[in-house]
């Protein structure tokens, strides 16, 4: 049976600061010889916005997202906050609006995270991936917690030749981004970015490995301020092979 054709969901982030995460989505997928669709109409899922309590504007971009993706076949995105926002909280922006409530559901059971759908849906473990080094892998707390997604990352990291996996202490803390959270509450945000950037050195890593570019986004731009030379990189990105030591 032919694999499915997969509609590209690119967060934010990754479309606007770090397209090579997107790319490298894109490799895996070409090697798999999965068929990409990508709707360059694709804005926002409306996560920011909802939340920060505001649900009509989290609702217009839910509205939009459906009605982009509601035709696809199976909906992949490398975010687990994302993915979260459309499975868990569309359905309930339209908890009392039936019509679009079943259509947010429709969307929500065919969207998938990357590692979800390499492992879960694909059946892939090993995508015959070659990177040297040490990694440890942090895991995000929507793609953790909300998907309870963990051991998907892991396989796959555990089949890349040359590549070792040390877990950290700790490995499901919070980063201390949280979208506007890191914004709110910034001295929060500090310390917990610190603690986990300790119990990643700690664990004698020398690559930081992620399934959400918000949390990599948020432990770089930490580890140079004070200092730190690790790489930080997204799963799709070790998977693709890219700065193969």
């Amino acid at each position: 049976m032919p694999a499915a054709t997969v509609t590209l969901f690119v967060q934010c982030l990754v479309d606007a600061l770090y397209p090579e995460v997107g790319e490298a989505m894109v490799q895996v997928f070409d090697r798999l010889g999965v068929p990409l669709l990508y709707p360059e109409a694709q804005t926002c899922c409306g996560q920011p916005a909802y939340n920060s309590g505001h649900h009509r504007e989290a609702e217009a971009a839910a509205r939009r997202f459906i009605d982009l993706f509601e035709d696809a076949e199976a909906i992949v995105c490398p975010s687990g906050s994302c993915v979260a926002m459309v499975r868990r909280h569309y359905p309930e922006l339209f908890a009392h609006q039936p019509i679009m409530r079943e259509r947010a559901l429709q969307v929500a059971r065919k969207t998938f995270e990357f590692s979800e759908y390499l492992v879960d849906v694909l059946g892939v473990v090993d995508l015959g991936a070659a990177f040297s080094g040490i990694a440890t892998y942090h895991d995000s707390c929507h793609l953790a917690r909300t998907l309870g997604i963990r051991e998907q990352p892991r396989q796959l990291l555990r089949h890349v030749q040359g590549l070792s996996l040390a877990e950290m202490n700790n490995s499901d803390a919070c980063c201390g981004f949280g979208g506007t959270f890191s914004v709110n509450y910034p001295e929060i945000s500090l310390a917990l970015v610190d603690d986990k950037i300790d119990n990643i050195l700690n664990s004698g890593a020398d690559i930081v490995v992620g399934c959400d570019v918000s949390c990599l986004m948020n432990i770089r731009g930490r580890m140079s301020r004070r200092g730190e030379n690790l790489r930080v990189l997204h799963l799709a990105q070790v998977l693709a092979g890219e700065e193969r030591a």
